[in-house]
């Protein structure tokens, strides 16, 4: 991440891939402050044995496409809602990369989805975890059939007021 104040917003991911049994490498790297650490983390991870990199990012958010144009591993760029423009910068910083260097691009702040995206791309060569998506797939499914069911039993002013 460019920050630590991105922790909050990938930490979703770093818990769906802790659960899913996975580790988890997280750093703090500025394209900005720390370029040449940054450089260096993303010329030697595939040589650690990384697989897939989530990099978060907010403002100008050049942290994903800097990662990106220095490794050939999958890069997952997370935009981080910003205090200005409400991360529609980060969004499109990251999600404009020129062609050839591309970045898996989730919702602002999406950092469950990026651990999600992560996860599918490992499951390509970890079949195991196909099982372990599908699952926490049908645990989502069957969040909303019990919602559902709450609803239609209370109605909508009772189910609210117990939200």
């Amino acid at each position: 991440m460019g920050s630590d104040s991105d922790l909050p917003f990938l930490e979703p991911a770093i818990k769906v891939l802790e659960g899913f049994n996975l580790q988890v490498e997280t750093r703090v790297l500025s394209a900005h402050r720390t370029p040449l650490k940054m450089v260096s983390f993303a010329r030697e991870a595939e040589g650690k044995g990384l697989k897939v990199i989530i990099a978060g990012a907010g403002g100008s958010a050049h942290l994903p496409g800097m990662v990106a144009s220095l490794t050939s591993l999958p890069v997952i760029g997370v935009p981080i809602q910003s205090k200005c423009l409400k991360g529609i910068d980060s969004l499109y910083s990251i999600v404009q990369m020129p062609a050839g260097i591309p970045v898996a691009t989730v919702a602002i702040n999406g950092g469950l989805n990026a651990g999600l995206l992560a996860a599918q791309i490992l499951s390509t060569i970890q079949p195991e975890l196909k099982i372990k998506i599908s699952q926490y797939r049908k645990e989502l499914h069957n969040q909303v059939i019990h919602k559902d069911k709450k609803l239609i039993e209370l109605g909508a002013s009772k189910y609210l007021e117990e939200m």
